[in-house]
């Protein structure tokens, strides 16, 4: 059986949470309280995350497939599961989408889109198939490489004057209510709560002991990171720019300029999404193969070609990129909460009444 450690539990997490969330204007709508709605919808993942880990130590050996047939039922139980496969298999193919996007509006602009999602999902295939642990390892080697380069980018961003704070007021200067709105549900589904995804991953972790802090700590590392991104952006460009830019983190990076020497970085922020994007749809397109294989009882190998064909051919459906970020970041993120709030909650009160003592006899 495949185990990992809790420090690659934690490598996972960091990298799965930054994905392509720092690419996105999140909250824009906020304005420049954008970065308060990302503290709200942080929050609230946060408890999200409680409630994942909650059912994870009920039934530590068990996979959120597993805890699905056990509570639900043999019927309902796998009728949510296969929710869960599509859900997995669409988030990833969304990743590839923007991975083939990405590269060729920052790198390769004559390169056809179909080459360039032919080639990660060749190697998001293959890291599938060679299993977590595999994969895993090759993220211990990713972490450190993504969180030095980022750690570089604020230096320089923060030695190019380019900050201004004044982009931030005034504070909540239309109230509470677009701040609301724009962290619930929008940010919470994207990219919060998608930690759903590690309630298939816990139950294979060779020591159950650290995996709430482990887990905890990840997670609010990356959070608040997130959260100063979000205000960096809007001290660089402005609320304004924000709302209106297809990819600001890279329009800010475009404007690092120091000693005529450093400047045209965005190869570097392109680089960097890359890295997140890549682990991202490869841990979803697991997620998808490890369901599908629990379900039907059969071996992986023969979910990872299946839904590795279907996540390649249904990332070329969309129309347009425009297309692509409106139906997931208006639309589909109002449906997500159905498998990230809603699914977890029910399971998680079917497994508190089945574990309710009998009331005695009168």
């Amino acid at each position: 059986m495949e185990r990992v450690s809790t420090y690659q539990l934690a490598v996972l997490i960091v990298l799965f949470e930054l994905g392509s969330t720092p690419l996105f204007a999140l909250g824009s709508k906020a304005k420049q309280d954008s970065w308060i709605a990302m503290s709200l919808a942080g929050a609230a993942g946060l408890l999200l995350l409680l409630l994942f880990l909650q059912l994870q130590r009920r039934e530590p050996e068990l996979s959120l497939i597993g805890m699905l047939r056990k509570y639900l039922g043999s019927f309902a139980g796998t009728l949510a599961g296969w929710v869960y496969v599509f859900y997995f298999a669409y988030e990833s193919m969304r990743n590839v989408r923007d991975f083939g996007e990405l590269t060729q509006m920052a790198l390769l602009g004559s390169t056809p889109l179909y080459v360039v999602s032919t080639v990660v999902m060749l190697i998001a295939f293959y890291a599938v198939a060679s299993g977590i642990e595999t994969f895993a390892r090759v993220s211990e080697v990713i972490l450190p490489i993504v969180v030095l380069s980022y750690m570089l980018l604020i230096l320089l961003i923060l030695g190019s004057d380019l900050i201004h704070l004044d982009q931030l007021e005034p504070v909540l200067e239309n109230g509470w209510t677009p701040v609301l709105r724009a962290a619930f549900p929008d940010i919470v589904s994207f990219p919060f709560g998608q930690t759903v995804l590690f309630l298939m991953l816990w139950s294979l972790l060779d020591k159950k002991t650290g995996m709430r802090r482990v887990s905890f700590w990840a997670y609010g590392s990356v959070a608040v990171f997130l959260i100063l991104m979000n205000a960096l952006n809007l001290m660089i460009l402005g609320p304004v720019l924000v709302e209106n830019s297809t990819l600001p983190l890279l329009q800010s990076v475009q404007l690092i300029q120091i000693a005529d020497i450093l400047e045209r970085l965005d190869v570097l922020v392109s680089l960097l999404i890359f890295f997140g994007l890549f682990v991202k749809l490869t841990l979803f397109y697991w997620g998808a193969a490890q369901a599908a294989a629990l379900l039907s009882r059969t071996k992986r190998s023969v979910w990872v070609v299946v839904l590795g064909l279907a996540i390649f051919g249904s990332s070329f459906l969309e129309p347009s990129y425009t297309y692509h970020v409106w139906l997931g970041l208006e639309v589909s993120v109002k449906l997500f909460p159905l498998v990230q709030v809603v699914l977890p909650l029910l399971l998680w009160m079917t497994v508190k009444l089945r574990r309710m003592p009998a009331s005695p006899p009168p």
